[in-house]
């Protein structure tokens, strides 16, 4: 018997149904048709088992959308029904065509890369594009994957898929991602990024992909060297300083940490 994929619900729109033989999104049928499986059969007509074929056949599209559990079509076939989106900010129609990458993990350690990419990626982090922040965390702009992807695969060699919807948690938004480099996945995250009202959400989704991204990177191998302790150490000790300062509208005091180079910024202030 063949092995049926589950999609998530949310993955896709409501009154869809992804076909794992075709590698697409295809609308269900609402119209009669003589291949209408046993379940939408019922879904049409639960009260009467002696509906004619064609009666049986047409489905209501209300009862197909109102569905909000994925479940597999028992008839055997590969078509899968997914229920109603449940998130807004998702849109629906977003790529998913050629192997389905909302899913997919096609290409995962099949092999490295090229000797030219690999260099370009486990190359030694620059330690002047390193940036500090004032709790003593040492991180890269995030334009900086950017920059290190496209001199690796090149503009358009590599992307970001999305692999479901935001979820919101208090002022927290968040979503999955994949990074696809060369049409090969290369790793999963969920990125994440703190909002305070309904106007933020745009930037927002922004920030929760880069943060994404930052952390697909780290199976690259890019910039490492952020999380290694002994490196975190030396480069404090040469790059950074920690000093009392004073919150000029609150008074409060706090330990923070910048670049030597770098001076606090307002409301900051050293007393």
């Amino acid at each position: 018997m063949e092995t049926k994929r589950v999609v998530p619900t949310g993955l896709y729109g409501s009154g869809q149904r992804y076909n794992s033989s075709a590698s697409k999104v295809t609308k269900i049928a609402t119209s009669s048709s003589s291949s209408t499986s046993p379940r939408s059969s019922t879904a049409g007509n639960s009260t009467s088992n002696s509906t004619s074929p064609r009666t049986a056949a047409t489905a209501p599209q209300s009862t197909v959308a109102s569905t909000n559990a994925t479940r597999a079509e028992p008839d055997g076939s590969n078509d899968i029904e997914v229920g109603e989106l449940d998130a807004s900010l998702f849109d629906s129609s977003e790529g998913y065509h050629d192997h389905q990458w909302s899913t997919s993990f096609q290409g995962m350690a099949v092999a490295p890369f090229e000797q030219r990419i690999i260099d370009v990626l486990l190359a030694p982090v620059a330690e002047l594009e390193v940036e500090i922040k004032p709790d003593g965390l040492l991180y890269l702009p995030e334009i900086k994957y950017r920059r290190i992807l496209n001199r690796a695969f090149g503009p358009g060699g590599w992307g970001l898929v999305p692999r479901g919807a935001h979820s919101v948690s208090g002022r927290n938004l968040s979503r999955e991602y994949a990074l696809i480099c060369l049409g090969r996945f290369i790793s999963q995250a969920r990125g994440e990024q703190e909002f305070f009202d309904q106007s933020g959400l745009a930037t927002a989704t922004e920030g929760c992909k880069s943060n994404a991204l930052v952390r697909c990177c780290k199976d690259l191998g890019i910039a490492s060297e952020l999380w290694d302790p002994a490196f975190i150490s030396q480069f404090k000790a040469k790059h950074c300083i920690e000093e009392w300062m004073t919150h000029s509208v609150k008074g409060n005091k706090k330990r923070l940490w910048r670049l030597k180079s770098r001076a606090f910024d307002y409301p900051w202030v050293k007393k």
